[in-house]
């Protein structure tokens, strides 16, 4: 029989990728998506997928990790095998504009999955694999580089802090209640699908409309920083190996190289045939209260016992996005015309 899995985020970049590798593998597939007054589910419209139990392999359900109760009944309704908590208010420069809400949907929000998933298996009897979605931000000012699974956490913002908490409610959970719950400790991984208010894509965007007319000028803040950068589409074939081991455990995914917001910026302008120092100017309002300087990640661990390594290079992945977003920016263009 096919398994189930139940993916929280799913409308978002991460999400439409691992439903993507998850239907490919055979699995069936349900997403909680939260009601707004328009369809947010662009990344996944390419996907055959239903809203109330029609036939598809990819089942959607409303719902919102800021209510225990609907997620209880979600998980009862599909019981799943495997639930991947991936949703979040993730961008760190807005967290420190919405603490407390962000607080609520990363850090107590996985408290209130994790009790579903927990109650589940309780009445049923059945073992239910649970992945929680960490982030290279929770090291953040770390005195360690590269870090690795025993780097000690040093958030610099409250998403980051709401991050550690889901992390080691999990890691509790695991040891208090003998559940399968397992952390990624992902670092930074993008594509065509990122969000436009993230910093990658802002760049490769406003770049690929300044390179057809669109725009001329791109605010930016700290160029200086350094991120570990992967491909999204490699990172969520790791989610699922992590829910394939033999024990529950967690792991740090990371290419082993960090690139600085300038390095990135430089790539993009010149794939265009630009010079950035024409376009960009500085936006102080884009600086975070608190930096994180330098951010590498250290995945011997998971290339050791999960057999995972990243496929696609910083420069590959850059192109790749450039490539979607000059594609966009020419359909943009056609239609003002």
């Amino acid at each position: 029989m096919a398994k189930t899995a139940l993916i929280t985020g799913v409308t978002g970049q991460d999400g439409s990728y691992l439903a993507e590798f998850l239907l490919a593998k055979g699995y069936d597939v349900h997403g909680i998506v939260r009601r707004t007054s328009s369809f947010a589910t662009g990344r996944i419209d390419h996907l055959h997928r239903t809203f109330d139990g029609g036939p598809s392999r990819l089942q959607l359900h409303y719902g919102d990790l800021g209510d225990g109760t609907g997620l209880r009944r979600i998980v009862e309704l599909v019981a799943p095998d495997e639930v991947y908590n991936l949703a979040a208010q993730s961008h760190v420069r807005i967290s420190f504009d919405q603490p407390e809400y962000t607080a609520d949907v990363v850090g107590l929000g996985a408290l209130r999955l994790l009790e579903a998933v927990r109650d589940h298996s309780r009445s049923t009897g059945r073992q239910v694999r649970f992945y929680q979605a960490g982030s290279s931000e929770m090291f953040g000012k770390a005195a360690e580089i590269p870090q690795r699974e025993t780097t000690p956490f040093h958030p610099r913002s409250p998403y980051a802090c709401a991050k550690v908490y889901a992390h080691w409610q999990t890691r509790n959970y695991r040891e208090a209640y003998g559940m399968f719950a397992a952390n990624g400790i992902l670092f930074n991984h993008e594509s065509p699908r990122r969000g436009e208010n993230f910093v990658t894509r802002k760049i490769t965007r406003s770049a690929t409309r300044i390179k057809v007319g669109l725009q001329d000028k791109l605010a930016l803040g700290n160029l200086d920083a350094q991120r570990d950068w992967g491909f999204a589409g490699d990172y969520v074939e790791a989610m699922w190996l992590i829910l394939q081991q033999a024990e529950p455990d967690d792991f740090v995914i990371a290419t082993g190289e960090s690139h600085s917001v300038r390095e990135f910026l430089e790539l993009t302008f010149e794939k265009l045939g630009l010079d950035w120092r024409r376009h960009v100017e500085f936006d102080q309002r884009l600086i975070r209260p608190a930096e994180v300087d330098v951010l590498r990640g250290d995945s011997s661990k998971a290339r050791a016992a999960l057999g995972w390594r990243p496929r696609v290079s910083f420069d590959q992945l850059v192109a790749m996005m450039v490539e979607s977003d000059l594609e966009l920016a020419r359909r943009e263009l056609k239609a003002g015309s």
